[in-house]
């Protein structure tokens, strides 16, 4: 979660002129991709989720933006997610989840990336004032 909130931060930051002087003209991207599962992508995983008393957090299907097949890389993905020993040992984290299914399932589950685009452009809308 802290991860996710800095880089949004820092995303935003970007295009801040004043901010950082010094360090180059400010570039503001225009959107951020954040990890998430579409509602009807959750199959499998949501199944052994449920056995350890968890449950995938899922998006509509119209909210995610970006699909990855990432089976030519799943034996560099599956050593990234096993070099996190003490998630792996943990009975209800997913990194041990998945390192206690059969090959083929937990191939299947981590074979697709979902995305949503978060668009970062800056507002056009004026100003509003609050009172109290």
């Amino acid at each position: 979660m802290h991860t996710h909130r800095v880089t949004l931060l820092a995303a935003h930051a970007a295009g801040l002129e004043h901010l950082y002087p010094g360090t180059g003209d400010p570039w503001q991207p225009a959107a951020v991709y954040l990890a998430t599962h579409p509602h009807s992508g959750v199959g499998e995983l949501g199944t052994q989720l449920a056995r350890a008393g968890k449950q995938v957090l899922s998006v509509p299907d119209d909210r995610v933006h970006a699909i990855v097949d990432v089976r030519p890389w799943l034996p560099r993905k599956w050593s990234a997610i096993l070099a996190h020993r003490s998630e792996v040992a943990r009975e209800r984290a997913l990194p041990g989840i998945l390192s206690r299914l059969p090959v083929g399932v937990r191939d299947q589950i981590i074979s697709t990336e979902y995305y949503t685009r978060i668009d970062l452009a800056p507002s056009t809308r004026g100003l509003t004032t609050l009172t109290t």
